[in-house]
Formats: structure tokens, C-alpha cells, sequence
């Protein structure tokens, strides 16, 4: 007689599987809406009830609270940030034919604005730590590029003979660039200066030099902090839904102190009209919707928790993420205060680790991949690879990592496991 062996038990009973790691969104847009639902939803239905749906009080009553936000006299809201910065070129005098220099890192709404404006885009490199405007290469370009004109000593481009009349400095992922050094050569050649403040609400910048003060000696001036948008001739932001404020569509704001250029956009933005039916030039269709700025009136009061928040994020990051090998995290200008609209590692390998993270089930993204010199669609100004060497360094290591204000503890320690393991695993 045989005897059967005992039944072995399904080895899955006994040992439990670990349950899957919940995915990690790049960007949580759910969250905050939800929260706020009963308040936004009510913006919509005042809207309907009385059919106010353009301009009005409560576009008004956004642009008083936002530049008052901002710390400027004057805010001029608009249908998207692009519109924002067109705008503000237009306004400020920047005319066709003008060159204005930027960076070639950004999003191409910083370029196209110069193009659509009539002028003419131009670039200088970054700094490697901080991926904004490099003051010496600012200072480079006007001294080695330019030559200055025979009336009002203005930089006129030596190769292409256009005069270069303003900079675009752009505050990228939250952190406003060196605008002290770059307000003070703005001075010392005649430069308009535009803010690209579309990733930076609230973030501020300590002590821009007084007018007529080198950018090479300290500033004896009182130390005092401003926020973005008010350190230019104007600003411009975009309230794109991704944004730390961002609109339920499309929006944009100008800001600004100089009352001129406040009422130039008012009119450009409405068809050349300050009147209606009356236009003393022709204009645009660039108005913001009256939903739109209500829901950014509602959510304008909570933007200094959430920056806060994102802020207590990207100082939890930097600790988990400090002593890794192959990884290196965001520098904080010590004269910025940076609002982490996305918190942004290099990586040596970095697509790689990318392809690592997506497989974990975390979100990531590129900005930017490839920088404006190097787009298709300025292959006919003529650019070529190593122009602008930072900027195409950077473009290659840069990753951004999941970053909103509802980012808990838990997922960013995950997404701290998930580095690791992806940087042993090369």
C-alpha cells in the first residue's frame, strides 16, 4: 500500500506577494479641483446667471488682487502668456526688426512671442547650476557682438546690423534668474527689460541694483525681497492649468508699473480699442474670459500654501536624493527664492533612469529636450550644435520629477527608491 505525500500548500498562500507600489503622477490636477470644487463651480454658475462671460468686474477684480500679489501697480489680464509677452515687447517699444536676446533653453511661446511681436530672437548660454541667464554671457554678447550706435550709444548687432533694444530673462522651473546683475547691464545699454515669469508666481528675488549701478560691484542699497513680475518694465505669466496658478484653459496676465504700457495692452489685447468700436490701431484678440479669472481669483488665495508646500517638497527631496552618485540636484541662488514649479535632477544617464522610472510607474518629464537654437524651427537663422554649449549639456542630463503641492512624504521616498534602484542598476 502507498501512503501520498502531503499536499503541499500553493506557495502563493503562504508567502503573500508584496502589493504594487501605487503609480506616481507627474502632476496632480485632480486633487486641488476636487478640494475646491464648490467654489470654482459656483464662479461658473455666477457667470451663467449673469451672462458676464468677457472683461468685467470680475476679470477686474482678478487684476487688482494679482497685482497687488506681485507687488506692481498695474496687471492686465490676457488669453494666454504667449499673448502676455507679445504684448508686453509691443508695449514696452520693442519694434520690428529690433533683435532681442533670451536663452535657448525655454519653452518656444518665449521666441515666438519676439517673432510675432516683428523682432527678432537672439540667445546667450545659461549657468550650469542654476539652467537661467548667465550675466557674464549677457555681458559677453553686448561687448563682443554689439557695437554701440553713434546717437544714443545703443548695441547694434555686428553681423546682422539690427539694433538689440530689450532681454528677455526667463525665471525657469520657479526660480527667477540673476536679475541684479542683468538689470544693471540693461542700464548700461539702454535694454528693455521683459520678465518671462510663466513658471514663477511668487517666487521672489532679493535686492536688484539701483538704476546706474555696475552689476560687478555690491549693490549699498537696503536688501529687500520682490517678487517676479515686479523687477523688469513688465512681466508676463502664463495661468496654463499646470502652472503653480493655473487657470481651468487658457490665460495670461501682464504686470507692471508703468501706466503706458498698461493701457497700450488694454487696447492691444481688445482690438485696438479703448473704446468700443473706436480703434486707434489695429489689434488683438487676446482678452481673458471672466470664468477664468474668477477661478483664478479663488485659487490666487491659496498660492502661497501651495508654493509653501512645493517648497517643503523640493527641500525633502534634496535630502533623500544629496549623496547619489550620478545625480545631482537643483541649486537655489542664495538671492532667489525659488517656487519649484518643477523640481528638476540631472542625470548622466539620464534617459535611462527615465525609462527606469516609467517602468516603476513615475511620472517624469523633459524640459527640454532640445534647445530653440537647435529646433527645426529656427534652422534658418542659421544656429549649430555647440553654440550654446551649456544649454545643450543640460539638455541632455535634465529630468523633471513629480512636483506638486499635494505631494506626500510616502511617494517621494518611493520616487527616492526608484532613483536609487535605477542608478545601481546601470
Amino acid at each position: 500500500m502507498t501512503t501520498k505525500a502531503p499536499r503541499t500548500p500553493n506557495a502563493s498562500r503562504l508567502t503573500p506577494h508584496p502589493s504594487p507600489l501605487t503609480p506616481i503622477p507627474f502632476l496632480d490636477l485632480i486633487t486641488p479641483h476636487r478640494e475646491l470644487e464648490e467654489e470654482l463651480t459656483a464662479v461658473f454658475r455666477s457667470a451663467v446667471k449673469a451672462a458676464a462671460f468677457i472683461g468685467g468686474p470680475v476679470v477686474e477684480a482678478f487684476e487688482a488682487d494679482f497685482a497687488r500679489f506681485c507687488g506692481t501697480e498695474y496687471c492686465i489680464g490676457v488669453g494666454s502668456g504667449t499673448d502676455a509677452l507679445r504684448f508686453a515687447l509691443m508695449a514696452a517699444g520693442v519694434k520690428p526688426g529690433d533683435t532681442v536676446i533670451t536663452v535657448p533653453n525655454t519653452f518656444i511661446a518665449t521666441t515666438e512671442a519676439i517673432s510675432q511681436a516683428g523682432a527678432i530672437p537672439d540667445f546667450v548660454d545659461v549657468d550650469e547650476r542654476t539652467s537661467n541667464m548667465d550675466p557674464q554671457k549677457l555681458g559677453d554678447y553686448l561687448e563682443h557682438n554689439c557695437r554701440r550706435d553713434g546717437l544714443g550709444g545703443r548695441p547694434i548687432h555686428r553681423k546682422t546690423g539690427t539694433p538689440v533694444t530689450a532681454v528677455i530673462p526667463v525665471h525657469l522651473y520657479g526660480q527667477p534668474a540673476s536679475m541684479g546683475p542683468i538689470l544693471g547691464l540693461a542700464e548700461q545699454h539702454h535694454l528693455l527689460v521683459i520678465e518671462d515669469a510663466c513658471q514663477a508666481h511668487g517666487a521672489e528675488y532679493l535686492s536688484p541694483l539701483t538704476p546706474n549701478a555696475s552689476p560687478l560691484t555690491p549693490d549699498p542699497s537696503p536688501l529687500t525681497w520682490k517678487k517676479a513680475g515686479s523687477l523688469g518694465l513688465a512681466a508676463a505669466f502664463s495661468f496654463y492649468p499646470g502652472k503653480n496658478l493655473g487657470a481651468c484653459g487658457e490665460a495670461g496676465a501682464v504686470t507692471t508699473n508703468d501706466p503706458q504700457i498698461a493701457a497700450h495692452i488694454r487696447q492691444l489685447r481688445d482690438h485696438g480699442q479703448a473704446k468700443k468700436y473706436y480703434h486707434d490701431m489695429e489689434g488683438y484678440n487676446g482678452r481673458l474670459d471672466a470664468i477664468m479669472a474668477g477661478i483664478l481669483q479663488v485659487k490666487l488665495a491659496h498660492l502661497d500654501q501651495w508654493n509653501a508646500r512645493r517648497r517643503a517638497c523640493a527641500a525633502r527631496y534634496a535630502a533623500l536624493l544629496a549623496d547619489l552618485d550620478g545625480v545631482t540636484i537643483p541649486f537655489e541662488d542664495p538671492n532667489a527664492r525659488s517656487v519649484y514649479h518643477l523640481y528638476v535632477i540631472r542625470a548622466r544617464k539620464r534617459d535611462r533612469l527615465q525609462q527606469h522610472l516609467t517602468a516603476s510607474g513615475i511620472g517624469t518629464g523633459l524640459h527640454y529636450p532640445v534647445p530653440l537654437h537647435l529646433q527645426e524651427a529656427y534652422r534658418h537663422h542659421g544656429y549649430q550644435p555647440g553654440d550654446y554649449p551649456v544649454a545643450e549639456h543640460l539638455a541632455r542630463e535634465l529630468l523633471s520629477l513629480p512636483m506638486y503641492p499635494g505631494l506626500t512624504e510616502a511617494q517621494q521616498e518611493q520616487v527616492a527608491a526608484a532613483i536609487r534602484q535605477g542608478l545601481g542598476s546601470e
